[in-house]
């Protein structure tokens, strides 16, 4: 979903996620020559796309707004990337560019392969500095250990990450990439296998969720983040614009309750805009849906509703606190909120 190259030939050829080209990493020792350091790296996301959403929810938890300012495209692409046309003169105001594309043609011109956000940006040279999804998460949880809030949770925390791995592998796998290997399946029985992949995967997460608040241990980790930015969407997009369409979120009662559970969780919820997440699949896949009719449902005003998983125990932020109020500038518009 984060490349803007070829959105009109989804579905006309089997999906494949590409592996992200600048995989430097911002670290406490600086090793690849980024070393960590307050305001100097600016954070390009899409509230649309669940792979950037994952870095927001990171930051937010972790406190690190200070630290690392935070550039929303519109969820609309056109041909040269997502774009800054949400900012005045359509210019983000920190890196002063039209399209997130000059940051990663100042890092590299002609590179091999589409424009992606997350995309972190070296502000006083201007460039990219890496779109690795996969990693800046963990990165931020663990190498940004400096710059944290007091009381900022473990996302990542030593003790758990092998069983932590083990799940995001899965859910990455079958569900978080599963979805976009069913709706862009371009053949029926490509469909049935990614589509019939993501339920069995639902089913079983939700096996696992039945008698634990979390994924793993007592708090939430990165493994809920990741799991999260694919069912806040399940319904809105993966649903009906993805055929994944066994049944939905808010039919399956842990999954439902568990997600909002992490909705209503400061730092979650907080960060979700449905109005960019629905304009932004329905409009932009043409491949799929070439009229870019944006439908009206479905329904959210059940995500507040009670939910009752707090009964199963458990800290939301483990030994920490919760994050402090959303920053005024972002904030999410009442249209993007239930």
């Amino acid at each position: 979903m984060s490349e803007t190259e070829g959105n009109a030939e989804l579905g006309k050829k089997a999906f494949k996620r590409s592996k992200s080209h600048f995989a430097d990493r911002v670290t406490a020792d600086g090793r690849d020559g980024w070393p960590v350091e307050a305001g100097r790296y600016r954070l390009v996301v899409s509230r649309a796309c669940p792979w950037a959403s994952r870095a927001v929810i990171s930051r937010r938890l972790l406190g690190l707004e200070g630290a690392l300012s935070l550039a929303i495209t519109d969820p609309i692409q056109d041909d040269r990337s997502w774009r800054f046309t949400l900012d005045p003169d359509g210019r983000d105001p920190v890196l002063g560019i039209r399209f997130l594309s000059e940051a990663y043609d100042a890092r590299e011109t002609g590179y091999p392969g589409g424009v992606s956000v997350p995309a972190l940006v070296d502000v006083p040279s201007g460039q990219l500095v890496t779109n690795d999804y996969q990693q800046l998460t963990l990165d931020l949880a663990t190498q940004w250990t400096a710059l944290h809030r007091d009381g900022a949770p473990d996302l990542y925390p030593a003790a758990l990450r092998d069983e932590i791995d083990e799940v995001m592998a899965d859910v990455y796998e079958d569900v978080n990439n599963g979805v976009y290997r069913a709706g862009f399946a371009s053949h029926q029985e490509e469909y049935e296998v990614a589509c019939r992949g993501v339920f069995r995967r639902l089913d079983l997460l939700a096996e696992r969720l039945g008698s634990r608040r979390y994924l793993v241990g007592e708090a939430i980790t990165e493994a809920d983040i990741r799991l999260f930015t694919t069912l806040v969407r399940f319904d809105a997009v993966y649903h009906g614009h993805f055929k994944c369409n066994q049944w939905k979120l808010t039919e399956n009662q842990v999954l439902w309750a568990y997600a909002r559970d992490l909705y209503q969780t400061p730092g979650f919820g907080d960060t979700v805009d449905f109005d960019h997440i629905k304009r932004h699949y329905y409009q932009v896949h043409t491949g799929i849906n070439p009229t870019g009719i944006v439908p009206l449902g479905p329904d959210l005003s059940g995500w507040p509703t009670p939910h009752h998983r707090d009964e199963l125990g458990g800290r939301p932020f483990g030994d920490g606190t919760a994050p402090g109020p959303v920053p005024e500038g972002e904030r999410i518009p009442a249209r993007g909120r239930p």
